[in-house]
């Protein structure tokens, strides 16, 4: 473990006690949430991303370590074990390392190299291979291993056994191999071709080639796509002139011997048959994993940004699920997200009854004071926020519309969760209420759905599932811990990600809070069935109480951590069991002037626990979803035909990818700032300038509405 944690210090540039403490918190059992908010004095202060990048190379590096120690007993139990090819093994920074060298002991299937060694020609194979015999004819050395009992025929049959071994000897050659994975890498070329004359999205890909070192990953997984599809083939071309080159430079050490030109044929066969192909499909998996890595993390960073847009506060909404033949649904849900009222309405083709859909929607406006219409920006969208704009131009009252994402909202309607919130509701209806309600509080709502579904991938479907879903999981966990939950109105959706609890404790919550009514204390979870001390540690700082008896429930401070914050507050002159609303500026104020070093140590604390104690007595229960960026709302549409180069508008960034961004600017129809017009500066990755939910000015370089394509720019906008 020492190496380990030498090694991930050398990595993430980090001291050893940062590491070591890491290790030792991930070990007994704490989450990431937990150590990168609770436990900064011991990580000195590392955030959750780097937390878990550590976590994930630790489990690698333990199943490195584990992977060696496995190999050397195999490897022992073969009485094939020496020294110096266990230091080898010990040596080995990556398990592609260590499986090259256990290459050679590995169970195999019958070789051609095994049958010549069957038929006794190994000795034949050392012999040609040490490359001492300088007169002669090979031949004639060959024909006393002709054995016709044991298949040898002719001397030509014992030489191209011999051959056979020599070959074998060459692929199971580690160093080798990992000088020509090198080399293919550096120096090998992606040929792609057509295998159809078809119409097809890889139409550019019929007749392509980039090199192996600086193929972009968004193009291998397209690649690999098409190929899975049956309309492109795929191939490495390697340097072979240079690998033959290099092969025969390290084994041929004596150009005179009659043996070389039988090595050369060896080494030539050996690449061909079996080293070429299983470095190309090596070099092929590791671009792919490399894509697969990417894609997952242009997926984590927007997934991360669109569940931390701003909430819309205080707002009672109308969900405007648009449909054609069906109808569109409606759905009105106060400020606290609670179901109001429902109406299926017939605006759209084939009905267009726009007058009886208006008198239906003024009349749930009056009746619920609806401030906001959320638009779902799925079929029928377009007419649908065209009759919704004349609509509010009709009416006194003020209500502004805005377009929402509605990637999930049918997964959610017809999910057995949408089944248990609204048992009694029309699974129609249902997305209409999730519409509205992620309009409210993004986080709050898009957790109950898958995260792939929630449209802010890339190539998210070719990607390895169990590694995504494992890594979008994290990334809602972190933003849900970031955010907390209020205790007495959070979803059993949301509660699953907090900090140390399981899917079975949140019901277990839920059912406990229905038991109680409301929760008033945190130390009341410590009733909630299977939760237990432990659990408590891990989960309570998460979870707010709303008006409670002692203030600090309502805060991000740690139960831990009351003793401290209680003895600040008396310090400054107030009593912890009696502090209510109107005492907060008094202590704000007072909080100003304290020496956070200084009183930590007054306080027996550390500096990084009392400086979060201070933020939240500054502002308790401070949401950070505050600072970013709210949607953009409207009263009037914009149509594409409107749009004209050199035109410069706001638009709502709503998926980042490796090439650039896409930008909803309200014509129904996202338009590409590509990578190259992002920024007047060179950009190498798009996430260093725009993030899902960004509020951004482009400029309109070119429009296409035959194939629906809008060009955009960031360049020089003012």
């Amino acid at each position: 473990m020492d190496n380990i944690a030498a090694r991930l210090c050398n990595e993430f540039g980090l001291k050893e006690l940062q590491v070591q403490n890491t290790i030792k918190l991930i070990g007994e059992g704490n989450t990431i949430p937990f150590i990168a908010r609770y436990r900064k004095e011991m990580t000195g202060g590392l955030t959750d991303d780097v937390l878990r990048d550590l976590d994930e190379r630790l489990k690698y590096l333990k199943n490195l370590e584990s992977r060696k120690e496995e190999v050397i007993r195999l490897i022992d139990g073969q009485d094939k074990l020496t020294d110096e090819l266990k230091g080898k093994i010990l040596s080995c920074e990556t398990l592609q390392e260590v499986e090259d060298i256990y290459r050679p002991f590995r169970p195999k299937r019958r070789t051609r190299a095994m049958v010549a060694k069957e038929k006794g020609l190994e000795p034949l194979a050392d012999l040609m291979f040490a490359q001492n015999l300088m007169d002669g004819d090979m031949e004639e050395i060959a024909f006393p291993y002709i054995d016709e009992e044991k298949g040898v025929g002719t001397a030509g049959e014992a030489l191209q056994g011999a051959m056979d071994i020599i070959a074998e000897s060459v692929s199971d050659d580690a160093d080798l191999r990992k000088a020509i994975r090198v080399l293919t890498t550096r120096k090998g070329v992606v040929r792609v071709s057509g295998a159809t004359d078809e119409v097809s999205e890889f139409q550019m890909y019929y007749d392509f080639s980039e090199p192996v070192a600086r193929i972009a990953p968004h193009r291998v997984l397209a690649i690999n796509r098409g190929e899975r599809e049956g309309l492109l083939s795929v191939r490495i071309e390697a340097p072979v002139e240079d690998i033959l080159n290099i092969t025969l430079g390290k084994l041929i050490h004596n150009e005179a011997s009659i043996s070389k030109p039988y090595i050369v044929r060896a080494v030539e066969d050996a690449y061909k048959r079996l080293v070429g192909p299983s470095i190309e499909r090596e070099v092929r998996n590791s671009l792919t994993e490399k894509a697969e890595e990417q894609a997952i993390k242009v997926f984590s960073v927007n997934l991360k940004n669109l569940l931390m847009q701003a909430p819309v506060k205080g707002k009672v909404v109308m969900g405007f699920d648009p449909a054609y033949r069906t109808g569109c649904k409606i759905a009105v849900v106060d400020a606290t997200g609670r179901l109001l009222d429902t109406a299926t309405v017939y605006p759209t083709p084939p009905q267009n009854d726009k007058g009886k859909a208006a008198e239906v929607l003024r009349k749930l406006i009056a009746k619920h004071g609806v401030d906001l219409i959320a638009i779902g920006n799925g079929t029928a969208s377009r007419e649908s926020e065209l009759f919704v704009s004349e609509l509010i131009g009709s009416l006194e009252r003020d209500v502004k519309y805005v377009i929402v994402n509605e990637a999930g909202a049918s997964v959610y309607s017809a999910s057995k969760l949408g089944l248990e919130e609204y048992p009694d509701i029309n699974v129609s209806l249902r997305g209409a209420i999730s519409i509205g309600r992620r309009l409210q509080d993004p986080l709050a709502e898009l957790v109950k759905i898958d995260p792939k579904h929630v449209g802010v991938g890339q190539y998210q479907h070719d990607v390895n599932q169990k590694r995504l879903s494992e890594t979008l999981k994290a990334v809602v966990e972190d933003c849900v811990n970031s955010v907390g939950a209020d205790l007495n109105t959070a979803s059993y959706s949301l509660l699953q990600y907090i900090s140390g609890i399981s899917p079975a404790v949140a019901k277990n919550i839920i059912s406990t809070r229905n038991q109680l009514g409301r929760f008033t204390d945190r130390r009341q979870l410590l009733d909630v069935k299977r939760l237990g001390e432990q659990t408590f540690v891990q989960c309570a700082g998460f979870l707010r109480v709303d008006n409670p008896e002692n203030i600090l429930d309502s805060t991000a401070v740690h139960p831990e951590s009351y003793p401290a914050a209680s003895q600040l507050i008396k310090g400054l002159g107030y009593d912890v069991g009696s502090v209510a609303a109107e005492n907060i500026k008094g202590i704000r104020d007072a909080l100003q002037n304290i020496d956070v070093p200084e009183m930590a140590g007054v306080l027996g604390i550390g500096v990084p626990t009392l400086g979060d104690i201070v933020a939240e007595l500054l502002k308790p229960g401070r949401d950070p979803r505050e600072d970013m960026q709210g949607p953009t709302f409207m009263k009037e549409v914009m149509h594409l035909e409107d749009l004209k180069p050199g035109m410069v508008l706001a638009g709502t960034v709503r998926n980042v990818i490796d090439f650039g961004a896409f930008v909803d600017i309200g014509v129904h129809q996202d338009g590409l700032v590509h990578i190259s017009e992002l920024s007047d500066k060179y950009v190498r990755n798009p996430m260093d300038i725009v993030s899902v939910g960004d509020i951004v000015k482009v400029r309109v370089l070119d429009v296409d509405p035959v194939r629906n394509r809008i060009s955009l720019s960031m360049k020089q906008v003012n």
